[in-house]
């Protein structure tokens, strides 16, 4: 079905960070838009490949050997098995595009551990 999404109407749906939401979907992966503030947890994603598509703000990646900055308009593709730490000092507001079902926090479970399926 074509359809137009208003990113900026979406983004306005919810406040709070770390929980990303579903926007679209496509041969089996989903499109989501995640709000991201302060430290999250080092994880690895084995079946699904991630990326980050920053829209606003300046999101940091830790991982193993260095830290990568993405800037507003910048995007990076983690594969699949690569740990790694996101986090952000200000807001950031991104797109993130993975297999549907992904846990967001990979191969670890806890506080920061949001429920699958959210549509917006």
């Amino acid at each position: 079905m074509k359809k137009i999404i208003n990113l900026k109407k979406k983004f306005n749906k919810f406040h709070d960070c770390w929980s990303p939401k579903i926007i679209a979907g496509f041969n089996n992966q989903e499109i989501k838009l995640v709000k991201i503030k302060g430290n999250f947890i080092s994880h690895k994603h084995n079946e699904t490949d991630e990326v980050f598509i920053v829209l606003n703000g300046k999101l940091n990646i830790e991982f193993e050997d260095k830290t990568l900055v993405i800037n507003e308009g910048e995007m990076i593709v983690i594969p699949s098995g690569e740990i790694h730490r996101p986090y952000s000092d200000e807001e950031c507001k991104i797109i993130l595009i993975e297999r549907k079902n992904t846990l967001n926090t990979g191969d670890k479970k806890n506080d920061l551990t949001s429920p699958k399926n959210i549509w917006i």
